[in-house]
């Protein structure tokens, strides 16, 4: 097992955003082991962290951004397909304005920054996402595959296809990934729009700044205005995304993929589902070593009871950091007399209710000393994946992302039989107990 790395010492890239032109100064910072990479707004009232993971994905067209509350960060693919490349496991990167610079429209630019900030090993081991099974996630006749590789190792094979009618002809490329080759085979491909697409964006109002020299339009008779840095210089570039995708894994993703067509969200889909199957990995092993509270202990932590106590037990309590608990449920639940009759269903904002008690346990882990009680504040990022009914069984999570002496923050997620059925970020309002 390779060691983690961060780099030696700071530095700077100042540019304009890609799609909003915003102008932005990023500051690359040393973060201890274990930090991964974590995105910071330096430019809010208060510092807004964003760890570069799955659950800050926010939603966007043809790039990659993360959020947090009302603070975003938009098109990060390219920089952190450089940390991967690098091999750089732990970085801050502060902001002062919502995305990161377009630069010349690859990621060459991150990769001199970084190269001359220098890279050193850390006293803890990597932390990998290694493909154990085959996944396939598609979409029309996109499609993305992944399967075990060889150990510790990525390759990737891109197949690009716009048909006999674009003017991007058909690309294939087989790539396993190490630095020497990211940079000089992956790293200087830039972001590439046909002609029409660059047209309807800046008539959307997005990329209004950028010139034909800024970005590779392609247009029937090739780049305008522009070359080629490789005749297969798209096909690169969407490896390059791949890659840089990937890291919202939260680590290194290692195995064989094999990419068609792909973009950005089906990449995003390709990642949920790897993370789902580490995830139901990580629990029963944990489950296979953990101590248990019965509903005894529950209820002597909870104050909730009949009919409002949904935490049947807690399987395990990794100190005051992650929590893991069933709620198991019945015909006999009083809420399917009326949700619904004929087609009983766990309402969705009592899967959350569970998920939230299992972080009031997991909290008073910390808070039992001080005389605190977390009460539900706000929730974000509420997601339901599949319907919950009689004979299932919730295997809830959560963790704590922060706890203060007046608030705290878990992220939180259910499953059933290993899919996934909800998932929130929780914000809790801290007050003091009433005496008994």
């Amino acid at each position: 097992m390779s060691q983690q790395r961060t780099i030696q010492r700071e530095a700077e890239l100042s540019g304009r955003g890609l799609f909003t032109g915003f102008p932005v100064t990023m500051r690359f910072k040393p973060a201890p082991p274990g930090n991964g990479i974590v995105f910071v707004r330096t430019d809010q009232g208060e510092p807004v962290r964003i760890a570069a993971r799955l659950e800050n994905l926010s939603k966007r067209a043809r790039r990659t951004a993360l959020r947090n509350g009302t603070a975003a960060i938009e098109t990060i693919e390219h920089c952190l397909a450089v940390t991967r490349g690098l091999e750089i496991d732990n970085l801050i990167i502060e902001l002062d304005n919502a995305e990161v610079p377009a630069a010349d429209g690859s990621a060459l630019p991150f990769v001199e920054v970084l190269q001359r900030a220098g890279t050193v090993e850390q006293d803890a081991e990597r932390e990998l996402l290694t493909v154990t099974e085959p996944v396939r996630v598609s979409e029309g006749d996109a499609e993305l595959v992944a399967w075990p590789g060889e150990p510790g190792r990525l390759e990737i094979v891109y197949e690009l296809d716009y048909g006999v009618d674009s003017p991007i002809p058909h690309q294939i490329r087989r790539f396993t990934l190490d630095s020497e080759r990211f940079v000089h085979d992956i790293a200087p491909s830039r972001t590439f729009v046909l002609e029409q697409e660059a047209r309807q964006l800046q008539a959307a109002g997005l990329g209004t700044h950028l010139t034909y020299a800024d970005i590779l339009v392609i247009g029937r008779d090739g780049p305008i205005e522009n070359r080629y840095r490789y005749e297969d210089e798209c096909v690169r570039h969407k490896i390059l995304d791949l890659v840089g995708d990937l890291m919202l894994a939260g680590c290194f993703v290692c195995g064989k993929i094999y990419a068609r067509k792909s973009g950005h969200h089906l990449n995003h889909e390709l990642i949920r589902r790897l993370c789902e199957i580490r995830d139901r990995a990580d629990l029963q092993q944990r489950l296979s070593r953990a101590g248990e509270l019965d509903i005894r202990h529950v209820q002597r932590i909870l104050p909730h009871r009949y009919p409002m106590l949904l935490v049947d037990r807690v399987l395990a309590i990794e100190g005051d950091r992650r929590a893991l608990g069933i709620k198991n449920v019945t015909i006999n639940e009083p809420f399917f007399t009326g949700h619904y009759p004929r087609q009983p269903i766990m309402p969705g904002v009592l899967i959350i209710e569970a998920l939230a008690q299992l972080s009031g346990i997991l909290l008073s882990q910390k808070l039992e000393h001080t005389g605190k009680v977390a009460v539900l504040l706000s929730l974000d990022k509420v997601k339901f994946r599949r319907p919950v009914v009689p004979g299932d069984q919730l295997v809830m999570e959560a963790q704590v992302v922060r706890a203060k002496a007046r608030t705290g923050q878990t992220w939180c997620r259910a499953t059933v039989g290993g899919e996934a059925a909800a998932e929130a970020m929780i914000r809790f309002m801290l007050v003091d107990a009433e005496p008994a």
